[in-house]
């Protein structure tokens, strides 16, 4: 197992990516903090997880509130003693044209997609810097690549994510802690099915090599790949998982 004594924190646990990596972490081993706001739904999958023999701690928060961050993270370390991989997933996808999107639809879009990453890694590395190791994985879009309309807060959010994890794998890879990005493709996870078409998926799909939908497992298998030993040569890096979408 690739993560066995392995405590790891997911947040948007509750569907889609975030889910798909729970239980795929949990089988290689590790045991899981999962972090979502939808109450029910995470702790379904926790309960799931432990149907499987894993072990999953379900915690609903708000993801702008760092008190209850700090207070999560607070208690994986009491319940598992370290936290030793983050996987920044959570985010939302509300479309809207530039001139018609307010102030506060920017800012909701900011502080979830990026400011929340911000204060998961704050959390999270003052035990990673004492122990001189430490996995964190952040989730971008390959929409940073393409440029969308109607999603220009989106992707500002989700460029943020890619510049943060080169800034701080500059930061701290002296001290043994990795930090890489992952861009998903044409993925419909839960955030989207509101505002994206089936037949703007398909054209998306049409525009890739593989011709195929992306699923929450290739995604998952490649956090499950930057989470582990087996990427201990690479940090500041962002890969593209979208069926050969973008190319460079």
């Amino acid at each position: 197992m690739l993560l066995a004594n392995k405590t790891a924190i997911v947040t948007g646990s509750a569907n889609g990516i975030g889910e798909a990596v729970a239980h795929l972490f949990s089988t290689h081993g590790a045991r899981l903090l999962l972090l979502d706001r939808d109450e029910a739904r995470n702790a379904a999958v926790a309960s799931a997880i432990a149907v499987e023999r894993g072990r999953a701690i379900p915690i609903a928060l708000d993801l702008r509130n760092r008190p209850a961050i700090d207070a999560a993270v607070e208690r994986g370390v009491g319940e598992f003693g370290a936290i030793d991989i983050l996987i920044n997933n959570a985010g939302i996808y509300p479309r809207q044209d530039f001139m018609s999107m307010t102030e506060q639809q920017w800012d909701e879009m900011q502080d979830i997609n990026l400011k929340s990453m911000f204060h998961l890694t704050q959390a999270v590395l003052p035990g990673m810097l004492s122990r001189g190791a430490g996995k964190i994985v952040n989730i971008s879009s390959v929409t940073f690549h393409l440029g969308m309309a109607s999603l220009a807060h989106y992707i500002a959010s989700k460029g943020g994510v890619i510049g943060l994890t080169r800034a701080l794998a500059r930061e701290l890879g002296p001290h043994n802690v990795y930090v890489n990005c992952v861009t998903p493709g044409a993925i419909l996870v839960e955030a989207e099915k509101a505002v994206v078409t089936d037949e703007q998926v398909r054209a998306w799909v049409d525009q890739q090599s593989l011709k195929r939908r992306i699923l929450p497992l290739d995604i998952a298998r490649v956090c499950l790949f930057l989470s582990c030993e087996l990427s201990d040569g690479m940090t500041g890096q962002t890969l593209n998982v979208d069926g050969g979408w973008v190319m460079y």
